[in-house]
């Protein structure tokens, strides 16, 4: 994405802001949620980052930072790195008990290691006291026990199916399809229109692994079973694999070697006119230069991803969040950091500046304005509210996390979408990898 200067961004969001004074934040606050931690002297920190895909994510952050900094005296240095960069450091953090004290992690990656991680279960009590409560989702992928917290959760990057909505009707469709059936119908419509879907088949850390678990499970398939039995090869399965070859047919070329920023270069392009994707497409659309960008922002929308033959929402979102190492030398300076960020003087203002890119952990913020300002908002808010966590419908930890970073779904899907593997092939190659993992 491009980056964009202070000045314009404060001019995109001066109508959020508009909004936000209209109706201001409430919560309820716990008379039992008290807090009191004493930073260690001459502690200094170091965070490790996802890097922003909408500016305002990184320009509001760093505003929060600065103020902690500014408060307590404590020196913070932010780095930045790829989502699917920030795995693989995390993991050497953790194997060599050096690196960043903080890491914003992803999905379930705090399970890869939680030995190695700060118990933050004051922090998360806390927080989840003074502002409504945490949403359920948060429990598998952060206290796996059902009493230890290992990691704080900070949001969830909420993923969505993004068209151009003058494309759609062109197609012959007056409203986005809730359906499997409707959604493959306009799939196929769009590209003997000239104006094809494109989505990320390549290991793409949020895009791809998001719209890949949705299909299995949206047929009723799934990776384990709820004694974490692999029962990826299934009669379910294959049936959503020979779905996603037909569907496959109608995507632009290119997309198996897809990451996270090439559906938002495609679609901005005007190359692809559907795909999943957070909130970021919208906003770059927003702040865009180009005159032909700028013309896109009336024709964007949102909706939910379409029903499956499960009858029901099987949508997988990216949950991020705060993991504190053990290594650190300032564990109580670390947990003032994560509080300090987390509170909603910080929190509802750097939700805001990102227009929702990462939507609220905890039920308080639900009613932050970014919501109801613009209705193409609205469609990302309830993330943690519909998710289903990754491990579906087993529990999650080690096997589901390694699972996850290794792609074994999403490579399941690319093959039997580009034909390298019949569905039956993908679907139990899946299984013995897998099982290298699941060992019951």
């Amino acid at each position: 994405m491009s980056q964009f200067k202070r000045r314009k961004f404060l001019q995109s969001t001066a109508a959020v802001a508009a909004g936000a004074a209209a109706g201001p934040f409430i919560w309820v606050k716990d008379a039992n949620a008290q807090w009191s931690s004493t930073p260690e002297k001459g502690a200094k920190l170091r965070v490790l980052r996802w890097s922003r895909f909408v500016q305002g994510d990184i320009d509001r952050y760093m505003v929060n930072v600065k103020a902690f900094q500014d408060k307590y005296g404590i020196e913070v240095r932010v780095d930045s790195e790829g989502w699917e960069d920030v795995r693989p450091k995390a993991a050497v953090a953790a194997n060599t008990g050096a690196g960043p004290d903080i890491i914003l992690s992803t999905n379930d990656d705090a399970n890869l290691y939680p030995e190695k991680l700060v118990d933050v279960t004051d922090v998360c009590n806390y927080l989840g006291a003074k502002y409504g409560g945490w949403y359920p989702v948060c429990d598998p992928y952060l206290r796996p026990d059902g009493k230890k917290w290992i990691g704080v959760p900070l949001g969830v990057a909420g993923v969505a199916m993004v068209y151009r909505q003058s494309h759609m009707k062109a197609a012959g469709f007056d409203t986005f399809p809730k359906d499997t059936d409707g959604f493959l119908k306009l799939c196929k419509a769009l590209k003997e229109k000239g104006t094809p879907p494109g989505f990320a088949l390549g290991n793409a850390t949020g895009d791809g692994n998001t719209w890949c678990q949705w299909l299995v499970w949206a047929f009723g398939g799934k990776l384990v079973d709820t004694n974490n039995k692999v029962v990826i090869d299934s009669p379910e399965t294959v049936k959503a694999l020979e779905y996603v070859k037909d569907m496959y047919g109608s995507f632009v070329p290119g997309t198996l070697s897809w990451l996270d920023p090439n559906n938002n270069k495609a679609f901005l392009d005007g190359q692809i006119s559907l795909t999943n994707n957070g909130i970021s497409i919208y906003y770059a659309a927003k702040n865009s230069q180009d005159p032909k960008v700028k013309e896109m922002v009336a024709d964007i929308q949102h909706a939910h991803f379409p029903i499956g033959p499960v009858g029901k929402p099987s949508e997988l979102m990216q949950i991020t969040q705060f993991m504190t190492f053990k290594h650190t030398k300032y564990p109580q300076a670390a947990k003032e950091l994560v509080r300090f960020l987390m509170e909603g003087e910080q929190y509802n203002p750097w939700m805001q500046a990102a227009i929702g890119y990462v939507s609220q952990p905890l039920r308080a913020f639900e009613k932050n304005p970014i919501w109801t300002v613009d209705p193409k908002h609205t469609v990302y808010r309830d993330g943690a509210a519909i998710m289903l966590d990754n491990g579906h419908d087993g529990p999650l930890g080690y096997a589901s996390a390694a699972a996850m970073a290794d792609y074994i779904v999403l490579d399941m899907v690319a093959e039997a979408s580009s034909g390298n593997k019949t569905p039956k092939e993908a679907a139990e190659r899946a299984e013995a990898r897998a099982k290298r993992y699941y060992k019951l």
